[in-house]
């Protein structure tokens, strides 16, 4: 399917009601290609079918079948998992839910452990977003206002979803009112396989560095080199290979939940290859940081992984990490694309 063939807009799909508020779901679809699935809920991509080498479609990422799969899984008591979902308004952790801004300090949600982890407990992923389909894609948008969450300002926050001929592209725009910080990002997990473990993907991050972390996942020091480390995937390498692997200096018993400090010049973030099935999905972005997590706490362990491009956690409270800090007349922008084609190996260079 060329790039320049006219899509038509996706219809809305009624999908359920979270409260009083209707839900709907989205399809996007290239002949030929790929077809995409996205709720105006949380701004989830549900699923995305992609072909194989021999042309079979297989769903590629995880979601749940219906709404109550999401919206039971967002309460506060459960172990949410955010599936397919944008995160906000700070994507990853926040040390003791607490941070200062121009002099103002400012408490925000402990909903992991003493942290506090992609927004709170009612992020955005939690939200029934406002849905503008476009010929060849998704524009949603929601308004978050001051105080939300413990974040001040009034923050207008946008995620537009356009599917090319080869992929998805994602682009994220917000502005606010008055100072405050942002970090967006999307939690779809992948399985190019379309079932089983993810553990015998071959994965490829451009990152020379990355963030050491203490028991909660928070950020120690300053990014360190990748080399002789379980966090060197700058050759490709099965995801499995260094969990729990028997070479205790290479061994990480928990597997992945951290942040690559992002190579500035690849063209490309990371990339992933099933072997069974030659999908290849590769991941460009503008933003400084991979958080690769290998599932370690999904109901099935090792069923999809996440490659979430974002700023570095606790950002807000480490001056020597890149500024996620967004002032009034200013306007946030992430550009994300994931493509997925297929190949015989992860391609060289």
């Amino acid at each position: 399917m060329l790039e320049g063939v006219p899509m038509t807009a996706p219809v809305p799909e009624f999908f359920g009601r979270a409260g009083e508020t209707d839900v709907h779901r989205y399809t996007l679809t290239r002949p030929g290609g790929l077809t995409v699935r996205i709720l105006d809920y949380g701004a989830v991509i549900q699923s995305i079918e992609a072909p194989d080498r021999d042309g079979e479609y297989r769903d590629v990422v995880l979601g749940y079948p219906d709404l109550y799969g999401y919206v039971a899984n967002n309460h506060p008591d459960a172990a949410r998992v955010f599936l397919g979902a944008a995160i906000g308004r700070f994507a990853n952790r926040i040390a003791g839910g607490t941070f200062t801004l121009d002099g103002v300090r400012h408490r925000v949600p402990q909903n992991d452990g003493k942290n506090s982890l992609h927004g709170g407990p009612a992020g955005f992923d939690t939200r029934v977003w406002s849905a503008t389909p476009f010929p060849d894609g998704l524009r949603l948008t929601l308004t978050s206002p001051d105080g939300d969450q413990g974040y001040p300002g009034r923050l207008a926050a946008e995620v537009t979803y356009r599917l090319t001929s080869s992929g998805l592209h994602m682009t994220y725009r917000a502005t606010t009112d008055a100072p405050t910080v942002v970090n967006l990002t999307n939690h779809t997990y992948w399985n190019l396989a379309g079932a089983g473990e993810v553990y015998d993907h071959r994965l490829e991050i451009a990152a020379s560095r990355y963030c050491p972390t203490d028991a909660a996942l928070i950020p120690l020091g300053s990014p360190v080199d990748v080399a002789d480390t379980p966090f060197d995937f700058r050759r490709p390498s099965p995801i499995g290979a260094r969990i729990a692997a028997a070479d205790p200096q290479l061994a990480l018993a928990d597997g992945y939940d951290h942040n690559w400090v992002l190579d500035a010049d690849s063209p490309f973030a990371a990339r992933a290859w099933d072997p069974a099935s030659g999908r290849l999905l590769t991941v460009r972005t503008t933003e400084p940081g991979l958080q690769f997590y290998s599932g370690n706490h999904l109901p099935s362990r090792g069923a999809g992984f996440a490659l979430e491009a974002q700023h570095f956690p606790d950002s807000p409270n480490r001056p020597d990490f890149p500024s996620t800090v967004l002032r009034p007349g200013e306007v946030y922008h992430q550009e994300t694309v994931y493509d997925l084609s297929t190949a015989d190996g992860l391609p060289k260079g």
